[in-house]
């Protein structure tokens, strides 16, 4: 049976515990027996009771708490329960903890992880379903990073083993986003996938941790015409579009998938674009000003005088509601994808 993404990240974390004694992770409701909302601390607390903290509901104070514990040379792993309160950790990542190495002229090193469960799905309402990592893209100084389940055999980068070389190796503050419907999906190898040939780049080999830049297409097939991006969960339904396309109506695609999104580089779906001339950003946040439209502006700034088509998946410019089929309207759904791609694949034909 294959692991999940959760077990990977679960493995991740007890990883790197054993590994550097000065790794802490703190939280709320992350002690055994329950071991966190989403159990991804499960068993943790039981090997290292000393290093893992149960803490008080209060997120702007323990963000504040983690990044004192950083600057004083510890490696502190702090879980948002749930996504939707990061909100509450804004004014210290924004105003201090993405700040402070140019305010001390780098003189200073802030290894802080934050891990935030994001996304809706599950029947959790407004103020538990959504997708905030937009809000934080924009901010120097502070890295976002997005696990999929994919990896290939050159490059082990499952989500566990990226987590933990980041909580090892990081000297800045990573915001490390997780959805919730991802934690129970198979981590993919290419041997589990006989249709799709998956291929794996790094982003900057200089320096560490090293974040992959996944490529799938169909195997075999012919030269793909359409481009699609994603990250996260939203990279399982690109390739269920992608594969549903494919074998119903001959409509090839390849698919670009990135784990860090900010700082981003664009250089790997820009030489994707540059073949295909259409592509198609999906996203699970809110359509307005989201990472898709960002991808879509630095692939054009760096394909000047090129004619490119494009489109963007994305949730309404709403809140998530409740009720399932309500939830199912307001979030992007395969068969968003699927219009999108036909959309641009016979625009001019």
């Amino acid at each position: 049976m294959n692991k999940t993404v959760l077990s990977s990240l679960n493995a991740g974390l007890l990883d790197a515990l054993s590994q550097d004694e000065r790794v802490y992770l703190l939280g709320e409701d992350i002690l055994d027996p329950y071991g966190g909302s989403f159990k991804v601390t499960k068993g943790c607390s039981s090997a290292f009771p000393q290093r893992v903290i149960a803490t008080p509901i209060s997120e702007a104070g323990l963000a504040g708490l983690s990044a004192g514990m950083a600057l004083r040379g510890l490696r502190p792993v702090l879980e948002i329960m749930f996504g939707d309160f990061i909100t509450l950790t804004f004014d210290q990542l924004v105003n201090h903890i993405s700040k402070f190495r140019w305010m001390y002229n780098n003189t200073v090193n802030l290894p802080l992880v934050i891990r935030a469960p994001m996304g809706g799905r599950r029947g959790y309402g407004p103020t538990h379903s959504q997708t905030l990592e937009k809000l934080f893209m924009g901010v120097p100084g502070l890295t976002l990073v997005a696990p999929v389940n994919f990896v290939e055999d050159t490059l082990r980068q499952e989500p566990g083993n990226l987590l933990a070389s980041i909580i090892l190796q990081t000297s800045d503050p990573v915001l490390f986003i997780e959805n919730k419907l991802q934690y129970l999906l198979p981590i993919h190898q290419p041997q589990d996938l006989p249709d799709l040939e998956i291929s794996a780049f790094s982003v900057d080999k200089r320096s560490a941790p090293i974040f992959p830049v996944y490529k799938i297409k169909i195997a075999g097939a012919p030269a793909a015409r359409v481009t699609l991006t994603a990250y996260g969960y939203l990279a399982e339904l690109a390739r269920q579009a992608m594969l549903k396309l494919a074998y119903e109506e001959e409509l090839f695609c390849e698919l670009i998938l990135p784990t860090r999104l900010a700082p981003f580089d664009v250089a790997d779906v820009v030489e994707s674009v540059a073949r295909t001339g259409r592509m198609v950003s999906i996203e699970e946040g809110g359509l307005s000003l989201g990472w898709g439209a960002e991808v879509i502006a630095r692939v054009a700034e760096s394909l000047p005088g090129a004619q490119l088509i494009t489109r963007r998946v994305a949730a309404r410019d709403l809140p998530v509601p409740a009720a399932p089929s309500l939830e199912k309207r307001v979030l992007p759904q395969v068969e968003d994808i699927l219009r999108a791609v036909r959309k641009v694949a016979r625009y001019g034909k």
